[in-house]
């Protein structure tokens, strides 16, 4: 099922064998269903300093590290620019109204699907634009028995976010693997982008409001529709490799 997608990969990136041994995860639409609150939270604060955000822009900006979709913003809206001091004081706000909404669930089939992982030899590393502590912790609780601190990479990590390569060359560090020994799984066109940039084999999970063709234009090697669907399918995908 995946041998065509994996030799277009190997083509495509001047790559000569595909031998995974990490899965690096998004969080925010792959791990937690928490796009819903995280949409609710940013039109919530970015109102109070007169800028509007509509759902649509929220996740069309997935993945970036928060400082930056509001210095976007604020220079599309305003006509300024501003430091990343005055954009992380509008950003806490954003964080702050999150944090008050109820607990977000965990995506069906995650747990399953991190088991298979580790029952195939193959590390997990979270990569996630956010950098809030309480979300943090919570990785640690819900995943601790397949995920460690060492292995996730936050906003703080990195100067330069999604879109850029930065956050997914550093998952690929704190999993001691090169781009084609890992896999990532991710939900958000820039986040596809991201790790299209790193050189890494990419399954995108269309778990929002988004077409298909937004993630396929990014360059993403296989389109699912669930974590589940992933679970389903992830023994045929390993005997690709």
């Amino acid at each position: 099922m995946f041998q065509e997608n994996i030799k277009q990969y190997l083509k495509e990136h001047g790559f000569e064998a595909f031998h995974p041994k990490a899965v690096l995860f998004d969080m925010d639409g792959v791990l937690y269903d928490s796009m819903p609150n995280h949409t609710v939270a940013w039109q919530q604060a970015m109102t109070a300093f007169g800028l509007q955000m509509t759902a649509a822009d929220a996740y069309a900006t997935e993945g970036m590290r928060g400082v930056d979709t509001i210095r976007m913003m604020v220079k599309e809206q305003q006509g300024r620019d501003i430091d990343e001091q005055e954009a992380q004081h509008m950003y806490d706000l954003k964080a702050r109204i999150f944090h008050d909404m109820p607990e977000t669930r965990i995506m069906p089939g995650v747990a399953l699907l991190m088991k298979k992982i580790k029952d195939s030899g193959l590390e997990i590393g979270v990569v996630t634009g956010s950098g809030q502590r309480p979300l943090i912790d919570r990785l640690i609780k819900d995943f601790g028995e397949y995920l460690g601190e060492a292995r996730i990479v936050t906003a703080y990590d990195v100067k330069h976010g999604k879109p850029n390569p930065d956050p997914y060359l550093m998952g690929l560090r704190k999993c001691n693997a090169r781009p084609w020994e890992a896999i990532v799984v991710e939900n958000a066109p820039l986040g596809v982008r991201a790790a299209q940039a790193a050189g890494i084999f990419t399954v995108a999970v269309n778990t929002g409001p988004l077409p298909d063709e937004a993630l396929a234009a990014e360059g993403a090697n296989v389109i699912l529709q669930t974590i589940t669907q992933l679970g389903d399918v992830w023994e045929q995908l390993k005997e690709s490799f």
